[in-house]
């Protein structure tokens, strides 16, 4: 059986590790190793869009980071309790006209007892901003 440590219910030193984990490797850009970190029957809401399964969300990913280049991101620990942690979080990124962006949001996540994230929920918001304006390199 697959495992993600650590494994909930989480304390705040397990669940400032998770987010971190998760920062590290969303900023990787590689859609298989993120999709790994859900189990496969995850439940997620993206902006409007809704998708169920790992294979899913691989695709989702490859869409993502086709459209927003340079991507880097920052998340940050909101609260959490036993199997649930919320976070805030903020990432930059340009389109292919070269016009830069800075989105936020916040994202709830479920995790199953083996650590994999079996539901994840995001709003986000985009701001588009100068190059001179990006805070995260």
């Amino acid at each position: 059986m697959e495992s993600r440590p650590p494994l909930p219910p989480f304390t705040l030193e397990t669940a400032l590790k998770k987010v971190q984990a998760a920062e590290d490797a969303w900023n990787t850009r590689d859609p298989d190793r993120v999709a790994l970190a859900y189990t496969p029957d995850t439940e997620w809401r993206n902006r409007a869009e809704f998708l169920t399964g790992r294979d899913a969300v691989r695709a989702f990913l490859q869409r993502k980071w086709a459209k927003e280049l340079d991507y880097r991101l920052k998340k940050t620990l909101w609260c959490f309790m036993d199997n649930r942690i919320a976070v805030r979080f903020e990432y930059e990124w340009h389109d292919d006209s070269g016009q830069w962006y800075r989105s936020y949001g916040n994202e709830n996540w479920e995790f199953a007892e083996n650590g994999l994230m079996q539901k994840r929920f995001a709003s986000i918001n985009d701001l588009p901003i100068k190059e001179a304006d990006r805070r995260l390199r």
